[in-house]
């Protein structure tokens, strides 16, 4: 499986399709307001959003729906950046409810080499989500640094720094194995007489 891609991989216009879907749920978006401090009660306080809000329930926070379309975006475009470098713009779009399924897609927009190293460019994307029904949610666009084909292969390939399997030395091939050396006996002093 492919996990992102190199500078020469990208096609101005191409569209990825991200996949699976997440579908969001009171847990996750709970969890997410309270590891970040973010307590406001529209997300967090239902009786609050029922009685008080326009939306009548609780709204998923924003940086969340940003967060999780970011991730589901990596393995298409950014799982081999050197670097994310900008996020141009962000705009949510319409609320997201506990229960939705949020799926993603992202466009290539533009490309353009290094002017300071020749093993990297900048890959210039917009990033769509929406919901099972089709409504557009969340939209934004970033920088991305990745590298060259020949950056990938100066650092190790496809998988770089990935260890291979020991092999236990019982499953070794017999011409592998071999004895361990003989231990030398310590030396022993001599006492001399006086």
């Amino acid at each position: 499986m492919q996990f992102g891609r190199t500078y020469e991989e990208f096609e101005v216009g191409a569209v990825y399709k991200h996949w699976p879907g997440k579908t969001v749920t009171e847990y996750d978006d709970h969890l997410f307001c309270l590891l970040t401090m973010n307590h406001h009660p529209l997300h967090l306080d239902s009786n609050y959003a029922q009685s008080t809000t326009d939306f009548g329930r609780n709204v998923v926070v924003g940086n969340y729906i940003y967060s999780l379309l970011l991730g589901m975006s990596v393995p298409d475009v950014s799982g081999k950046a050197i670097a994310n470098l900008e996020i141009e713009s962000l705009k949510h779009v319409a609320p997201t409810f506990h229960g939705d399924t949020l799926y993603g897609e992202t466009t290539v927009l533009d490309k353009t080499p290094s002017r300071s190293k020749s093993d990297r460019g900048i890959v210039h994307v917009e990033t769509r989500g929406y919901k099972q029904d089709g409504t557009l949610v969340c939209v934004f666009r970033r920088k991305v640094m990745v590298p060259t084909e020949t950056y990938v292969e100066e650092r190790g390939g496809e998988q770089p720094g990935r260890p291979e399997p020991a092999v236990p030395a019982a499953e070794k091939p017999a011409a592998a194995v071999r004895p361990a050396p003989a231990e030398k006996p310590a030396p022993v002093e001599k006492k001399t007489e006086k």
